[in-house]
């Protein structure tokens, strides 16, 4: 299997309103590291799993509605604890359908996977990842 892994970031607020949060029931800031692999099961003629530049430019689009975005106020999440699993998730889910759109070029058709990772900090992260 090929990957090609892409990063970008998000400044977000949000709360996590239930007791099992603790502290980070109220609300507060987060930036989040985000990490996109595409996998795919071979390479192209010139020898590329992905385009990097698409795959670069379709991780910001995805990010940019959740940017310098308090997520308690955004539709998408209304009735959603955002955990950053929920959030991961989330960008698999717009990232999975860029891909069936295919937005990452000519080579779209070749990804037969995506993880997300977020990375809350140096010691903690969590992700989504599956099939398409």
């Amino acid at each position: 299997m090929f990957a090609v892994e892409v990063r970008d970031h998000i400044m977000i607020a949000h709360s996590l309103p239930r007791p099992v949060f603790g502290p980070a029931q109220g609300m507060h800031g987060a930036t989040f590291v985000v990490d996109a692999a595409f996998f795919t099961r071979d390479v192209d003629a010139n020898g590329l799993a992905v385009d990097i530049g698409a795959a670069t430019s379709v991780l910001r689009e995805v990010l940019a509605p959740l940017n310098y975005q308090n997520l308690d106020d955004l539709p998408v999440f209304a009735g959603r604890v955002t955990t950053t699993e929920v959030i991961a998730k989330h960008v698999f889910d717009q990232l999975a359908a860029a891909v069936a759109g295919g937005r990452l070029g000519e080579g779209s058709h070749r990804i037969c996977r995506l993880k997300v990772t977020l990375h809350e900090s140096h010691a903690a992260r969590g992700w989504y990842e599956a099939d398409l």
